[in-house]
Formats: structure tokens, C-alpha cells, sequence
């Protein structure tokens, strides 16, 4: 299979790359030795790391980061943000649908099934419209490159997209390290990302809320995964990190206990699956939670977000209507291809994926992270064999994709540069206004021939650069 190299063309080095070609031809092997453990060096200072439970040993691990940068030019990246901020306004509107008059399964183009079935649909929500009419509050968009013009989406995030963090220390490092290639080219900055989250949040503030919107992040706390972007965030925003044992409903309000005595809380970013916010709407036995909160939420006394019930767009069944969301409800075209994909749900998918399986990938409808998923061209037969067994035994659970080809960007690896494969998460902002910094989260697939680019399953992460006008 042949892969479009970001990079280099059959007329040399590519526009976008210019820059970097001479730097790293002139960067001798001790050097760049020397750079990458001075990198390391500084993750592991600072702190970021995740978190892998399960395997044994220590669960934090250092993410690996390669120097070698990803870049786009001004035009690529203005054609990507119009087909992000045009896909989350549909999902947007696709959420207050399915939880108001539910127009787009009356008019027979998303199966009521797949909405009312889907165990991130949230009946406690049903009725309820959010500030602005805003569920999915940053919406984190999956996107694959496999050729000069064409981009995919793999798959939309609309509950807690995470990443961020090392979008914005993979640029902080690549300074540090390299400051006169920020001297010699305009890359656009990406520095501002907190303080417009912090904007867009306190733009959806509820109706009870009078003056400035206190705005806090909630942690499920230093055991999750994401606690360092967590507690990143907050410090880059300059608003408090909280537990659910911190806050405390009382009246029509949500209360965080202070040192001075409770302080009204409006609008909470959570960083919580919807099943533990509240143990008297949901889970009974979550620790994690606000009792009451639900209620205070759905009479207007604080913003959550993303909005309980916004996962329901996260399912990689509804994944598939996303181009006929935006058709329905902006009377437009879509500007983002999605994968082509089979639903096992569908005898005749099902038919085809079954005789195909050393061809595709499967993945699980609400899966994550790299987990529950087959990738048919590295797979052995006995992998192949079991995997058929879990789709014939749930098919409904399962959807299956070609394999593409995902583009490579050089990389640094133990014998010099390389290519490797990567995918992109821009992050969008969505509140009173839609925004977006001009990058986001490359990650990379650092063994060779792996298309799987995930941290949790060996991945790592790159600085991603937009060539400024």
C-alpha cells in the first residue's frame, strides 16, 4: 500500500516543509540524542504523564514525544477549521434534536434505535435545552490525511475530548529547545486555548447567573488518567480544581466550600462520565458526584460541560449520519469526508465485514483509546477468529472500516528519521461563539508499519505547526 508522505513529494520536499528539511540534515546524531533526553527530561519534571491501569507496574508513564514537528500551511488548516466548525454546529444541533422534537428520526434519516437505545442517551435530560443550545462544548474532531487533498474524519469526541494539555507542552518544549526555528518561521500560536476555553465556558453561564461566572473543573481525581490535564488546565485558566466532595448543593444553587465559606459555583467543566455526577439521578453509588446536581442543572442554576447526555453523538453507529446532520440542519454539504463504514447491525454489513475481516478495521460502537478494535491487515488468524465470535455474538455492537492510508510524517527513531504514521485532534471551542487555536494533538504511531497511533497502545505525540500567512 502506497502512503502519501507529508513531507516529500515527487518534486522534493514539500512547501510546508521547507524550512525544516536544511534542519534536519544539519542536526548531528549527538545532538539529537542529546535533545530528545533533554525532552524527556522536561516531561518528566513537569509532570505529564498518563495513566495505564491493568498492566501492572507503575500506571503513570512518560508519553512519548517526538521532535520532529507536524506541519500545515495557512490554506490547509482554514479548509480544516470551516469543516470542524461545520461539523460541530451539526452535532450540536443533532443533540438539542434528540433531546427536543427529535425531527431528524421523524424525518427517517437516524434510526430511533440508535438514539434511544444508545446507553450514552440520558433521559434525565429530555426536554431540557441548554445555554445557547450548546451540548458538546469542545468538541474534539479525529482526522486522518491520506493524500495532498484529502482528509477524513475518523471519529467525533463530544464528552471530554482530552489531549489538550500536550497540544499546548509540545509547543512549550519545542521553544525551549529549538527557539530559532520559531524565530525563522510564522507558526501560528496556539498559547491562547486556555483562555479561550475559559471565554467559551463562561459564555454559556445559566440564566440564574449574575456577574462574573465562577467556572471550576471537575476531577474524578489524581487517579484518573487525565488527572495532569486536568490539574494543567486549571492552573492554565486560573480557576479552581475541584472534587465532588468539594461542592455541595444547597437551594437552587451549586456551593464550593472555600476557606471563607461557600462560594456559588456556575459553571462546572467536568471531566466526569455522565454516570457519576449525581448518585440521585444516576449511579447510586457513586462517590464522585454532587447529589442534587441534575436538579440545580435542569432549573437553571449551573451550566455543565459538556452537557450530560452529549456522548450519544460520540457513538460510531451515529457516526455514520454525521454528513446527513449537516445536510438537515445547516442545508449544506459536508466539507469532511467520513471513513466509509459498515454497520454489523446490518445483515448485509454484517455479510460483507464477516468474509472481509483481514481487510478492515473493527471497532467497537463506544470504544476508545485503541481498545476493542481489530486491525485485519496486522492481525493473526487466531485474532481474526476470536474477533469474529465477539461480532457474531454481538453485531450491533461493531463497526468496520477500510483500512486507509494514513499519511506519514518524518520522525525521529533510533536508526535517524523515518516515517511514521499520525492522525490529528484539533480541538473546537463551542459557546457563544466557535472557535478554534490553529493546531492541535498529532500522535504518532512510533513502531513501524502500526497505524494504531493511541498512547494508551505505544503512541506519541508531535508539535503541530500552522504556517502563519
Amino acid at each position: 500500500m502506497m502512503y502519501f508522505n507529508e513531507m516529500y513529494d515527487g518534486d522534493g520536499v514539500r512547501p510546508a516543509y521547507r524550512a525544516l528539511d536544511g534542519w534536519m540534515r544539519d542536526m548531528p546524531e549527538e545532538l539529537r540524542t542529546l535533545k530528545q533526553s533533554e525532552a524527556e527530561a522536561l516531561f518528566r519534571r513537569i509532570g505529564i504523564t498518563f495513566a495505564v491501569y491493568g498492566e501492572g507496574g507503575d500506571p503513570d508513564r512518560l508519553i512519548p514525544f517526538d521532535m520532529f514537528p507536524r506541519v500545515f500551511t495557512d490554506t490547509e488548516w482554514r479548509r480544516l477549521e470551516r469543516g470542524i466548525i461545520q461539523r460541530a454546529r451539526a452535532l450540536n444541533a443533532f443533540l438539542c434534536d434528540v433531546y427536543g422534537r427529535a425531527e431528524i428520526i421523524k424525518a427517517g434519516i437516524v434510526p430511533a434505535h440508535l438514539v434511544y437505545c444508545n446507553e450514552a442517551y440520558e433521559h434525565a435530560v429530555v426536554g431540557f435545552r441548554p445555554p445557547k443550545d450548546v451540548y458538546s462544548h469542545i468538541v474534539g474532531i479525529d482526522l486522518v490525511r491520506t493524500g495532498p487533498d484529502e482528509f477524513f474524519v475518523l471519529e467525533d469526541n463530544c464528552r471530554t475530548p482530552s489531549g489538550v494539555s500536550y497540544m499546548l507542552e509540545n509547543r512549550e518544549i519545542m521553544m525551549r529547545m529549538f527557539p530559532h526555528l520559531f524565530q525563522e518561521n510564522r507558526i501560528a500560536p496556539v498559547e491562547s486555548y486556555p483562555r479561550q476555553l475559559n471565554r467559551t465556558l463562561a459564555s454559556v453561564a445559566p440564566e440564574k447567573c449574575t456577574g462574573e461566572p465562577n467556572v471550576v473543573i471537575l476531577t474524578p481525581g489524581h487517579f484518573n488518567s487525565a488527572y495532569y490535564e486536568h490539574s494543567f488546565l486549571a492552573d492554565m485558566m486560573g480557576v479552581e480544581l475541584v472534587e465532588g466532595q468539594d461542592l455541595f448543593v444547597e437551594g437552587d444553587f451549586v456551593w464550593m466550600k472555600t476557606t471563607e465559606g461557600p462560594r456559588k459555583v456556575d459553571v462546572i467543566y467536568r471531566r466526569i462520565d455522565d454516570a457519576y455526577i449525581d448518585p440521585l439521578c444516576f449511579r447510586p453509588d457513586s462517590m464522585l458526584g454532587i447529589p442534587g446536581l441534575m436538579n440545580v442543572y435542569r432549573s437553571g442554576g449551573v451550566t455543565i460541560c459538556s452537557a450530560p447526555g452529549a456522548g450519544v453523538a460520540d457513538d460510531k453507529a451515529i457516526y455514520t449520519f454525521v454528513p446527513e446532520m449537516v445536510r438537515f440542519y445547516l442545508g449544506e454539504e459536508p466539507l469532511l469526508n467520513n471513513v466509509p463504514t459498515w454497520q454489523c447491525a446490518k445483515p448485509d454489513d454484517l455479510k460483507y465485514v464477516l468474509s472481509h475481516l483481514a481487510e478492515l478495521v473493527v471497532k467497537e460502537v463506544h470504544g476508545s483509546g485503541g481498545y476493542g478494535m481489530l486491525v485485519g491487515p496486522k492481525a493473526s488468524e487466531s485474532q481474526i477468529a476470536a474477533f469474529r465470535a465477539k461480532i457474531e455474538a454481538r453485531p450491533h455492537n461493531y463497526i468496520a472500516q477500510p483500512t486507509l492510508a494514513l499519511s506519514t510524517c518524518p520522525t525521529f527513531v533510533e536508526e535517524g528519521v523515518a516515517p511514521r504514521h499520525v492522525d490529528l485532534r484539533p480541538y473546537c471551542l463551542v459557546g457563544e461563539d466557535i472557535v478554534l487555536v490553529p493546531g492541535g494533538l498529532t500522535r504518532v504511531a512510533l513502531v513501524d508499519g502500526s497505524l494504531v497511533v493511541n498512547s494508551s497502545q505505544g503512541g506519541g505525540v508531535k508539535d503541530t505547526w500552522v504556517l502563519a500567512e
